[in-house]
C-alpha cells in the first residue's frame, strides 16, 4: 500500500512521535494502529443503530425523539461540566 502525505502542525507530529516511541512504535505504525481502532462517523451510527435494535429486542425499551434529546443535552451538559468548557 502506498504512503501518503499528511500535514499537520509540527508540535503535534512530535507529540504522536513521542506517544508511538514511548509504545516502541514508529509513528508510521502508531498512526496505522490508531486510524485501525478508530470508527468513521458512518461505522459509529451503523453500531449505535445496532445497539439500539438490540435494546428494543430484548426488552422492548425505544426512546422517543424527544427523549433521546434530552439524554444527549444531558449529556453534553455533564461532559461540559467535566471538561470545565
Amino acid at each position: 500500500m502506498p504512503d501518503a502525505n499528511v500535514r499537520i502542525p509540527e508540535d503535534a507530529k512530535e507529540r504522536l512521535a513521542a506517544i508511538a516511541a514511548g509504545e516502541g512504535l514508529s509513528l508510521r505504525a502508531y498512526l496505522a494502529r490508531l486510524a485501525d481502532t478508530l470508527l468513521t462517523p458512518q461505522e459509529r451510527a451503523e453500531r449505535a443503530e445496532q445497539a439500539r435494535a438490540a435494546l428494543q429486542q430484548w426488552n422492548g425499551y425505544a426512546l422517543s425523539a424527544d427523549e433521546e434529546q434530552e439524554l444527549d443535552a444531558e449529556l453534553d451538559r455533564r461532559l461540559a461540566e467535566a471538561t470545565g468548557r
